[in-house]
């Protein structure tokens, strides 16, 4: 069955099991999201398009707010020491996990080591050193070394707290066991989920709703359709739909969200030859019209750059976007520069996600004379097998915060780059080091002087830097968040 047919049936028994008046649909959200849930282990979870999924059973340490700076959870307060490698945090009372266990910093140690050793929240907390409960309601987190990144990871998605119980019968893959504003009820796992509101949540005024619904469905004809007919009232939409969108009165919301092109991960040309030179990574980044592709394929929600650091934001050059415009006579004379005027061959991975940019690789490949073959794979295996080839199709996540921005594109580890290999180039390696060791008050020009050095690099194939679109009812409102490719659901709320 094609993931098209298998949309349209999604669609259809969501049809077949609403019902009620129009009382009761502003009652419930209703959301359409692109992917389903990863794992409902906060250690396993993707911050991607897991959030509405982990925010209505977990509640955070902290959050983001919309502007993406750090707000208060379950930690009321923080402080860092004066050297920066004790975080301290004070902790709420009064709140219960859904087995009946009480939140104390006992629990909350047992989560953060938990989330310390997950194959993906990792990456929150690559330097910590211990973490400790001072006394019941006070936790320490000690660090190896500074880390700039560790909070905002963590207000991204990456410190859910969860039932030690649970954690120590390793039950969380099968059903969560949180402090979160709502229960899982009965759902059909890859198709749909329903969550009813926990009475007496703590903090309940920010889930106004009575009942969530999440339909995971990838094809966006079916989400759209079942926004048309009432079955939804949020979606992931696609710009392409805005025009309908604005005609039907619904709410219209954009947020950037990451960047579309080449990852590259063969700067050396160990696995490729080509890769390693950099006339052929120039070529390859002067092929593509970004401009032309973000129309064509991204509807026009974006921004058309090189660069991977948010337009706009701190660490984003405006003037390093006029080094790769779109030449195609200029790639094929560097790529006879760098001894391959004849192409070359090399095979990259494809799943139905990507298809989308799939021709036009294709197409500009071919006026190159590079010779593509394509092994197709689904989604999940996409995100395992990527990696293992040296240049994949990516749309990866960007950060408003420079410092996590840098560490999540560049410096540490990342499922769509698990080996970084800048420490092959002496002079990327000593940017990154002298960032990484600067004061916090001094990283920002540094990490720029990387932007600069790794664009002149062509270290990626950047086209353009995307925007979510989310289409809700006018009754409902959604506020996008740079870093979250579907916002958590404190960011939809009744209008």
């Amino acid at each position: 069955m094609t993931t098209q047919i298998k949309a349209a049936a999604v669609a259809l028994a969501i049809s077949i099991g609403m019902t009620g008046s129009v009382a009761a649909q502003t009652s419930e959200l209703k959301i359409g999201n692109f992917l389903d849930v990863t794992s409902w282990d906060p250690a396993l979870a993707d911050i991607g398009f897991d959030g509405p999924y982990m925010s209505a059973v977990y509640d955070p340490l902290v959050t983001l707010d919309a502007d993406g700076d750090i707000a208060a959870v379950l930690a009321t307060d923080w402080e860092y020491s004066d050297d920066l490698l004790t975080l301290t945090m004070d902790l709420r009372s009064g709140v219960t996990f859904s087995d009946g266990e009480i939140f104390d910093a006992e629990a909350a140690v047992a989560s953060l080591e938990h989330l310390k050793s997950g194959a993906r929240s990792g990456e929150a907390y690559l330097k910590v050193d211990s973490i400790m409960a001072v006394d019941a309601d006070t936790i320490e987190i000690r660090l190896s070394e500074r880390d700039d990144t560790m909070l905002y990871l963590m207000g991204l998605g990456r410190s859910y707290m969860m039932s030690p119980e649970a954690i120590i019968s390793d039950t969380l893959t099968t059903g969560p066991v949180g402090s979160g504003p709502y229960t899982l009820e009965a759902s059909v796992p890859g198709s749909e989920y329903h969550f009813s509101k926990k009475p007496g949540h703590w903090d309940e005024s920010t889930y106004p709703y009575e009942a969530i619904s999440i339909y995971p469905i990838i094809d966006h004809t079916a989400r759209h359709n079942a926004m048309l007919s009432g079955q939804l009232n949020v979606a992931y939409a696609q710009p392409l739909n805005n025009d309908q969108a604005t005609m039907a009165g619904w709410n219209i919301a954009e947020a950037p969200s990451g960047w579309v092109g080449l990852q590259i991960l063969d700067h050396a040309g160990d696995r490729l030859a080509p890769l390693g030179e950099l006339e052929v990574r120039q070529a390859l980044n002067h092929a593509f019209d970004g401009a032309a592709i973000l129309q064509a394929i991204g509807q026009g929600a974006g921004n058309v750059t090189n660069q991977v650091f948010p337009v706009g934001t701190p660490a984003y050059d405006a003037e390093l976007d006029s080094m790769y415009v779109y030449n195609m006579e200029a790639a094929k004379a560097l790529l006879a520069e760098a001894g391959y005027a004849d192409g070359f061959s090399l095979n990259m991975p494809m799943s139905p996600i990507f298809a989308q940019w799939q021709p036009v690789v294709q197409q500009t490949f071919g006026e190159l004379g590079i010779d593509v073959t394509w092994d197709d794979m689904q989604m999940p295996d996409y995100q395992i097998n990527a990696p293992t080839y040296p240049m994949f199709i990516a749309l990866i996540a960007i950060d408003n915060d420079p410092s996590a921005n840098f560490a999540r594109q560049v410096a540490t580890s990342q499922w769509y780059n698990p080996d970084p290999d800048y420490t092959k180039f002496p002079e990327v390696n000593d940017l990154i080091e002298t960032a990484r060791l600067a004061s916090p008050e001094d990283q920002l020009p540094i990490i720029r002087q990387v932007n600069q050095k790794l664009t002149e690099l062509a270290w990626w194939s950047v086209w353009y830097q995307a925007a979510n679109t989310y289409h809700s009812t006018a009754d409902v409102s959604v506020t996008g968040v740079t870093g979250m490719m579907f916002p958590t659901l404190r960011f939809v709320q009744p209008n």
